[in-house]
């Protein structure tokens, strides 16, 4: 793993952890039966993502010091 781009070793454990959600949530719906329990987990997939988006919006940002330059 240590061979992966840094950026991507970052986001890595989001996308799986999304990817596994989404998983479970077939499961409970089509394996199990549970269409509420199903739903509930699927919606798991994008709040996975939206907290992996604002925890790493810092390290994909470019830096800051040329973005704060005002011309007078």
């Amino acid at each position: 793993m240590s061979s992966l781009p840094q950026a991507l070793r970052y986001k890595l454990p989001f996308v799986i952890a999304g990817f596994a959600s989404f998983l479970f949530s077939v499961w409970l719906y089509f394996a199990q039966d549970e269409t509420t329990a199903g739903i509930f987990v699927g919606l798991w997939v994008p709040s996975i993502h939206s907290l992996g988006t604002l925890l790493l919006a810092q390290i994909d940002a470019p830096d800051n010091r040329e973005i704060q330059q005002v011309r007078p």
